[in-house]
């Protein structure tokens, strides 16, 4: 089989592609911009890709293509419906990323909830050399425990996030649409009102879109962390980067943006330089072992389908 990865810089260049050899000749491509992708599909027989667009404007002249493997969970940069007509299978990952997201979750809000950076810098400066004090215990920072975390998304991340932030004895609330018994279960705006931190792990979708907007900061305490993990579009970035310029939430954390990478315009160009906001490139899902689990479960769909069956079939 003719296979083609269009985007392989993605994810990153550790990754062991033997389990894809075995299945045919393999072309890599670092990346692919959106003017290359109708030569660079034309012979292939399967497609694995990361970012980029599939849609009806390119994938007529893939006359060979039989299935499209997506290093994601997410699939909204491939036309299903134009596949689905074509008989084009499509195949996502799901869980591959779990735990490496929600250690960068519980990064970022141990970072933030004890002002790591201004720890670090404080010593790295000289300026804790030079205090003849053998502490300093300022600014404040308090214990998570019997603190309120609020869960928003209560999938694999989220209900891992959740379970470790009952471990710590905080107390979980969860934002849901089908409730479960584990956790307390709220709407969105009790949520808000409540917690002491969120976390947000939903997918992004019509209900989701500025999910976090000016009105339900206006709810939140005043040194709420706030953590998105999940998509750029579930915050309204511009609400919540004026909160930060006002003092209305305590800290921000944000790995996901509205477009990525940031861009010049982007509002959240205003606080890069604020002590309690903490930015990271999109990198939560790719630990290493989390990167390599994608590949090897990109491998299993393609033997899958080889094989006639269906495993992780979006179409």
């Amino acid at each position: 089989m003719n296979i083609t990865v269009l985007d392989v810089a993605t994810l990153g260049n550790d990754l062991n592609f033997d389990s894809v050899h075995k299945f045919g000749d393999v072309k890599f491509y670092d990346v692919t911009m959106q003017e290359d992708v109708i030569e660079r599909i034309k012979d292939a027989e399967v497609l694995i890709l990361n970012k980029v667009k599939l849609n009806k404007e390119n994938l007529p002249y893939a006359k060979k293509l039989k299935l499209i493997c997506i290093t994601a969970t997410g699939f909204d940069n491939v036309d299903v419906e134009y596949c689905r007509e074509h008989n084009i299978a499509v195949c996502n990952v799901i869980g591959y990323s779990t735990d490496s997201v929600v250690q960068l979750t519980l990064a970022m809000v141990f970072s933030l909830a004890t002002h790591l950076d201004v720890y670090n810098s404080f010593v790295k400066s000289g300026d804790y050399t030079n205090s003849n004090m053998f502490n300093r215990v300022t600014p404040v920072f308090y214990e998570l425990a019997n603190l309120t975390w609020g869960v928003v998304g209560l999938g694999n991340i989220g209900g891992k996030v959740a379970n470790v932030a009952k471990a710590l004895g905080c107390n979980v609330i969860a934002y849901k649409r089908k409730k479960v018994d584990e956790f307390e279960c709220v709407d969105i705006d009790t949520l808000c009102e409540k917690s002491d931190i969120i976390t947000l792990h939903t997918p992004l979708n019509e209900k989701t879109y500025h999910l976090i907007n000016e009105d339900r900061i206006k709810k939140m305490k005043k040194n709420v962390i706030l953590v998105n993990v999940a998509r750029g579009n579930v915050v309204d970035e511009e609400a919540v980067c004026q909160a930060v310029m006002d003092g209305k939430i305590g800290a921000l954390g944000v790995d996901v943006f509205s477009v990525e990478p940031m861009q010049k315009n982007s509002p959240y160009q205003k606080i890069l330089d604020k002590d309690n906001v903490v930015f990271t490139p999109h990198m939560a899902w790719g630990a290493f072992d989390a990167r390599q689990r994608c590949i090897d479960e990109i491998s299993k769909n393609i033997e899958s389908f080889i094989n006639g069956e269906k495993r992780s079939r979006v179409v």
